[in-house]
């Protein structure tokens, strides 16, 4: 499927003539015209330009879409569909990475003191609008094709309304205050933010949940239980909970891949960030990543992620993205094999700041939870199958953003041949950008459950993900051989993994709160480095207090987060971009207005 969806890019630009709500440098909006040579609607609206342009609408889901000039879009790390910059990096879990000169506005970003005029917020919103209005085309021509028995059809809807769900969830989860704009508004795409979206949204995943079909016919399309899923955690954002449980109740259940096969953690945690293992029973929904495709760049190939590899390595740029100590010590473990939720800070895990790599270091020897050493790259344990990360050498400027460096991006040297994309200065890969992970739906269950006051079944999902945690296979294990780390892995745990289910009984005798705090640090260990942390504690309204300790926690340890501040009633959302207010203006006056406190 991947290799119609690149071919695909490069076609719609010409085959488009709707309008666009994406604003440029220009007065107009590059949809706004109709460039010479471009199709009409009677063009495409047949079946096989309907398939076309939907796969069209699939592709913009990476954010590159630099490849229609009058996009503007600015690098491609700005609109990366992981989220790395605006839900990591600003949640806590990484630092931005590199040197204090690499990429200041990412900088502004993760210590809070960002403003309309950062031009990555500009850049983020042109990308998803721009998956707005490929979505919004194709339904505008839908009444007019003639090829297509209804229920091919209403099958193009529901994926085309998927999509469009998506690409206002995560609108509305930067920015709040976003217009909705349909297939009803082409040509007036003008539309003012001031009414709550979350219902419109709740509408197009209802319409996927009721329309598409269990088994799609290619890997990357939205089935059923992807509506579905997404429908749950939209749920989760309004918290309607009773809604949201109804859906999670059916989803545990029956729910399963476009594949058919059922949903399931796999045995194996890091198998979720391997391109050989990809598409697997945990993967509810993903981007699609290829490498090497014949297109001589890697804008197909992870290009959001392309910084994000360990300075001065085997993967030659760029040094960013690195984990922070306050997130390595979250996975401390007691000695029952349970995490600190509070006092995690209190017995940091070693690390080799400030020691040079021809040093001597030995790695920490405490309780740890194996999740760890498949998220973070720390000195002395295996790097993949890269050798021992070697620490100092691996890092662009410790002093600045720590001695870590991250792992879930990066490719595997035994499978490089096939999935490594090399057609840039930094490299690409075909690792898919999983948006909804099974794993992130039973966690969203068990806060569910323990919102209504279930909490017997949320704790049973949540040590249905610490049980594969547990799992051997999961374990990170030393080389047979260091100096041959292509050699194969031994049978020694590369450090001490401890880590255990909740005894039975242990969320109803901690109580509903400690029980949901208990729940939101699984999904901190579980899901940390995919883009989802800041959202988290803004939902939770944990946000400020999060923040406020871990700024003032590992500044301490690093200098890039100076002056680090959560500022309460205006950074729960990113502010709306400036450059897309000024454009905004219909009849005299501006239909966009900005979030609080900017």
């Amino acid at each position: 499927m991947k290799r119609t969806l690149i071919r695909s890019k490069y076609i719609l630009a010409a085959a488009v003539v709707a309008g666009g709500l994406f604003f440029h440098s220009c007065s107009k909006s590059f949809l706004e015209r109709a460039p010479q040579g471009t199709l009409t609607g009677a063009d495409v609206s047949t079946k096989d330009g309907i398939s076309a342009l939907l796969i069209g609408a699939y592709a913009a889901l990476d954010g590159q879409q630099q490849d229609v000039a009058a996009i503007g879009t600015g690098g491609p790390w700005e609109a990366a569909p992981s989220n790395w910059i605006y839900g990591s990096v600003a949640g806590g879990d990484a630092h931005k990475g590199s040197d204090a000169t690499d990429q200041p506005p990412i900088s502004l970003i993760a210590t809070g003191q960002f403003d309309p005029s950062n031009g990555f917020f500009n850049t983020k919103w042109k990308v998803l609008f721009e998956g707005v209005v490929r979505v919004n085309i194709i339904l505008s021509l839908l009444p007019d094709v003639k090829d297509m028995t209804e229920a091919e059809l209403t099958q193009v809807e529901a994926e085309c309304r998927f999509l469009r769900g998506h690409y206002y969830f995560e609108l509305k989860k930067m920015f709040g205050k976003v217009p909705w704009v349909d297939e009803t508004h082409i040509g007036d795409y003008k539309q003012p933010n001031n009414v709550d979206i979350w219902p419109k949204i709740e509408e197009d995943f209802q319409f996927a949940y009721d329309n598409l079909p269990v088994i799609q016919s290619q890997v990357g399309r939205a089935n059923k239980w992807a509506g579905a899923s997404y429908l749950a955690k939209t749920y989760v954002y309004e918290k309607k909970w009773p809604e949201a449980k109804a859906l999670f109740d059916v989803i545990t259940k029956d729910g399963a891949t476009s594949k058919g096969e059922k949903y399931a953690l796999t045995a194996r945690f890091e198998d979720n960030f391997d391109s050989e293992k990809k598409n697997n029973t945990e993967s509810v929904f993903a981007i699609q990543m290829s490498a090497n495709n014949g297109t001589g760049q890697i804008s197909n190939g992870n290009q959001g992620e392309m910084l994000n590899f360990p300075y001065n390595s085997p993967f030659g740029c760029c040094g960013f993205y690195q984990p922070t100590q306050e997130l390595v010590n979250s996975y401390r473990t007691d000695v029952n094999g349970l995490p600190f939720l509070d006092t995690y800070n209190d017995n940091a895990v070693k690390s080799d700041m400030k020691i040079l790599s021809t040093d001597p270091f030995t790695p920490d020897a405490g309780n740890l939870d194996p999740r760890l050493d498949w998220t973070v790259g720390r000195r002395g344990v295996p790097y993949l199958d890269w050798g021992n990360h070697p620490g100092r050498s691996w890092v662009r400027d410790q002093n600045y953003a720590g001695p870590y460096a991250p792992k879930k991006n990066v490719y595997w040297q035994y499978n490089q041949d096939k999935y490594k994309d090399a057609n840039s200065w930094a490299p690409g890969s075909a690792i898919n950008i999983v948006l909804i992970r099974y794993a992130d739906v039973l966690l969203l269950a068990a806060e569910t459950e323990a919102e209504l006051g279930n909490l017997e079944a949320a704790q049973t999902y949540v040590n249905i993900v610490r049980t594969r945690a547990a799992n051997p296979q999961t374990l990170v294990y030393k080389y047979i051989d260091d100096t041959k780390p292509m050699g194969g892995f031994s049978t020694t745990p590369a450090a001490k993994y401890v880590v255990a289910n909740y005894a039975a009984g242990a969320f109803t005798g901690m109580g509903k709160d400690n029980a949901l705090k208990a729940i939101r640090f699984e999904r901190k260990l579980e899901l940390a480095m995919e883009g989802h942390r800041f959202f988290d504690i803004v939902r939770w309204g944990t946000a400020s207090a999060e923040l406020t300790r871990f700024f003032a926690y590992e500044s301490k340890i690093t200098t890039d987060l100076n002056g680090g501040k959560f500022t309460v009633g205006r950074n729960e959302h990113y502010p709306i971009p400036q450059r897309q207010i000024d454009l905004s203006f219909k009849g005299g006056a501006k239909t966009l207005d900005q979030n609080e406190g900017y």
